[in-house]
């Protein structure tokens, strides 16, 4: 099976309205293809000339596809343009920065491709159910691109205090979707790990090398880990923090889902973290229930009565190595961990499905599907639920 996805930003509410002169925030549609969306930013950081903290997007979008999305810059350029796999269409000013508060949800466009006549039928099968009960709400694997091959979370050492782990874990460890050069400059670090004035002459310049250098600058016996770590760029850190969390949420749900749907309607999905269960549908027992459920975003902030909600959750972060109360960020700062909930099913709106011959691989099939989802839904996770893999 193969998969073409191309999803858009939709309804977005009003910050004001959007007009030539008014309010200090220039608004910009972004359209990126095969580049994440801090790799996007970066490139408007370097292109245009402005300080990273006047720049304000609504979520981070897939990689891999083609991707469109809201951005404000304060005080941005009043105009557009295309460069580095990005295009960036100038709509007018707003008086405030956008953020994911303005997005009500996602429109997607997918192509699943070269699909025998069962696989077909089963995904067929798939979205009438999807249509009818939703799905469950997992982060799924493009949350966790941070995760290198080691399996551990950067956030999961940085609660812990031990920042040297943190550090390798966010500049070192090897991830399978590493391009050569980063691969190469990886097994530099893991090398002349320690040896920093080694490692600094080893390295290209980049950013990496910048925090090296700060190692390199510090006594031999007495290296500032927790420094360097924090001289880490704040959206990487931020985005090890949502990774944790949301791996930790994941498993909550997972647990949710085991403990409430018969095993006669569960399958399991493989994540990159693990395999979590699916169900086919749900039975007038655990429907209503399920369909209203919203899981706490794991974290020290989390303040819950006693009772087995709160017992799902402190176990989780126990499997972890970590007591609820460390689940927080002591240095620097600046970054802390997600407040609030997220439901623990989707429902999947204006789903039209098309199916037809593959023009791409003769004698199979294809299906297109045109569906809404809510915001910080994964469509990815609708496509492992409707083929079952």
């Amino acid at each position: 099976m193969k998969l073409k996805r191309v999803p858009e930003d939709f309804q977005v509410e009003e910050l004001t309205a959007v007009q030539p002169d008014g309010g200090d925030y220039a608004l910009y549609r972004l359209t990126k293809k095969s580049l994440g969306t801090p790799e996007a930013i970066d490139r408007l950081v370097s292109r245009l000339k402005v300080q990273r903290h006047r720049i304000s997007y609504g979520g981070l979008k897939d990689k891999h596809a083609i991707t469109r999305q809201y951005v404000t810059i304060r005080f941005g350029p009043r105009h557009g343009g295309r460069f580095d796999q990005v295009e960036l269409e100038y709509l007018g000013q707003v008086d405030r920065a956008f953020t994911p508060q303005h997005i009500s949800g996602n429109r997607f466009q997918i192509v699943l491709r070269d699909l025998s006549a069962p696989a077909l039928e089963q995904a067929l099968r798939g979205v009438e159910e999807v249509t009818i009960h939703g799905f469950p709400n997992y982060f799924d694997d493009q949350r966790f691109g941070s995760l290198g091959a080691s399996g551990e979370f950067v956030a999961q050492a940085w609660c812990r205090g031990d920042y040297e782990r943190a550090l390798w874990l966010a500049l070192a460890d090897h991830h399978p979707d590493d391009r050569r050069e980063e691969r190469e400059q990886k097994a530099l670090l893991r090398d002349h790990w320690g040896r920093w004035v080694e490692c600094k002459a080893a390295l290209e310049r980049s950013h990496r090398r910048s925090i090296v250098t700060y190692l390199a600058d510090k006594p031999p016996d007495n290296p500032d880990y927790r420094g360097a770590f924090a001289r880490l760029k704040i959206d990487l850190r931020g985005l090890y923090l949502s990774a944790f969390q949301s791996h930790l949420w994941n498993q909550l749900l997972a647990r949710l889902l085991a403990d409430t749907v018969p095993e006669s309607q569960r399958f399991a999905v493989t994540l990159r973290t693990g395999d979590v269960p699916f169900f086919r549908t749900l039975g007038p027992a655990e429907s209503p229930g399920l369909r209203v459920a919203e899981l706490p975003l794991p974290s020290a902030r989390l303040h819950m009565p006693p009772g087995p909600e709160l017992d799902r959750v402190e176990q989780v972060v126990r499997e972890h190595g970590l007591e609820l109360r460390e689940l927080r960020v002591k240095y620097p700062r600046d970054s802390f961990f997600s407040k609030g909930s997220r439901k623990a099913l989707v429902e999947v709106g204006a789903v039209q499905p098309e199916s037809a011959a593959d023009d791409l691989y003769p004698g199979r099939h294809k299906l297109a599907l045109a569906f809404d989802l809510p915001r910080g839904s994964y469509a990815t996770m609708l496509v492992k639920r409707v083929t079952e893999c």
